[in-house]
Formats: C-alpha cells, structure tokens, sequence
C-alpha cells in the first residue's frame, strides 16, 4: 500500500523539503547543467530529477544524494544548505548586478521636502 508522504508530514517538513528541492535546482542552474543531464549522471530518471528539485518529501535520501553528487562531485548536502559552492556565489554576485538609473525630475522634486 503506498503511504501519500506529503500527506503524513507536518507543513513546516513540507515547506524544508522544497527549500532543499530549490536549493538543488540553483546548484544545477549555477553549474551550468541541464536537468536531463544530471538526471543521466545520477541514474535516475529526469521525472525523478523533477520531482527532487520541487521537494517531494516521497523520495529516497540515497537519490537526493546521488542526484547533488552527479551536478558537483564532491558536493555534501551540508553545502548544498549553506550554500559554499563557489558556482552558487558566482551566480549570486551575477543576480546582484544590476544597472542603477537615475531619478526623473518628478521623482526628485518628490524626495525635494
């Protein structure tokens, strides 16, 4: 008989794993890898992929595990939740980056008290 996971956990659990599954997406994104192909290095099917990056409590730890292993070898989901990897603080600065443009008269004339 299947157990429905996300039914027998707590929201707070529910809310942790999808941090996780977005936390590994990034980590993807940030290494420059399709999910397809993370997928294929993992042994796992690209549904399977899917779903660890959405944060399906229903999943086996041993496939979250392999899935971080085949997009950065090496990476430990200790990094993953801090974050330590120097693609993901790469990709942060780049988010960051963005163009500054000055204020129109009328906006001036606003912050003018």
């Amino acid at each position: 008989m299947k157990v429905n996971q996300t039914a027998s956990l707590p929201h707070h659990l529910i809310d942790e794993a999808v941090r996780i599954g977005a936390k590994v997406a990034r980590l993807r994104v940030a290494r420059g890898m399709k999910q397809t192909e993370a997928a294929l290095r993992a042994g796992i099917s690209r549904n399977t992929a899917y779903r660890i990056e959405r944060g399906d409590p229903g999943l086996a730890m041993g496939q979250l595990l392999r899935y971080v292993d085949a997009i950065a070898s090496g990476t430990t989901l200790l990094h993953l939740l801090t974050e330590d990897d120097p693609a993901l603080t790469r990709q942060q600065r780049h988010e960051q980056r963005q163009r500054v443009r000055g204020l129109t008269q009328a906006e001036l004339d606003d912050l003018n008290f």
